[in-house]
């Protein structure tokens, strides 16, 4: 087993990409904190997965609640090895003068914020261990932005430039960062990105990846498994195309 003996924290991991991450590192010896702010979502996966799964409810860009979630972590299961940043929302397509500052306000919370509250939390431990690994999940839109989701598109790119900047920063200290870019998956997120969810909206998508289809939880869950185990110990600074090819 690659995870054998590690704890780590999955957010978002109620479904989708982040259901599909914990259950692979469950599944490869890891005790996983699933941490949603669907809590009732979280606690249902946990309890399919058994013994080595808890739940927490979570909201990822309130600073009080993410420093509950290391207490909860560290009295249940032990200084947590791995964080997966994996938590993201977007606004719907339309125009960038058109898009809400509420809207704005909550893409940037959920997908920048997050990150630099949990980088303020799990690292000062994880640099006293000389040890940790910390994934975020971005997207194929901080490399190659679809019009009409420009802010999106912006705070994938903040992720891929913080993913680079932990990276540099963290080397010295035996902390790895990397990132993963997936391309549209079959996750709830998938009807917000195309605005509607029709056989022609879907078909124009996937003309667009190379390999002819969306991504899965398990593509991402077997990209992430690998970043996070000590397989990739030489790996850090990476923003991982997982996309069918939709960025060549």
């Amino acid at each position: 087993m690659r995870l054998m003996g590690k704890i780590a924290i999955v957010t978002g991991a109620a479904s989708g990409f982040g259901a599909g991450i914990a259950q692979k590192f469950i599944a490869e010896g890891a005790q996983v904190m699933l941490a949603d702010l669907n809590g009732e979502g979280a606690q249902a996966l946990a309890a399919e997965l058994g013994d080595a799964a808890a739940a927490y409810q979570l909201n990822v860009a309130d600073r009080g609640q993410v420093m509950a979630l290391a207490a909860t972590v560290e009295a249940q299961f032990g200084p947590v090895d791995i964080v997966v940043n994996n938590a993201g929302v977007t606004h719907l397509p339309t125009p960038m003068e058109t898009v809400s500052e509420a809207d704005f306000d909550r893409v940037f919370a959920v997908n920048c914020k997050s990150i630099y509250l949990a980088s303020q939390v799990f690292l000062p431990a994880m640099k006293q261990r000389n040890s940790g690994v910390f994934l975020n999940v971005s997207s194929t839109a901080g490399i190659s932005p679809r019009p009409n989701l420009n802010w999106y598109n912006a705070s994938k790119g903040w992720v891929n430039t913080a993913t680079e900047t932990m990276a540099i920063e963290l080397a010295p200290s035996g902390i790895r960062v990397n990132a993963l870019n997936p391309v549209a998956g079959e996750t709830p997120l998938l009807k917000s990105f195309m605005g509607e969810d029709t056989p022609e909206i879907r078909a124009k998508f996937l003309s667009t990846i190379p390999l002819g289809r969306f991504s899965t939880p398990e593509d991402m869950a077997n990209a992430a498994l690998y970043l996070c185990s000590d397989e990739a110990s030489m790996i850090t600074g990476v923003c991982l195309r997982v996309d069918g090819g939709r960025c060549i």
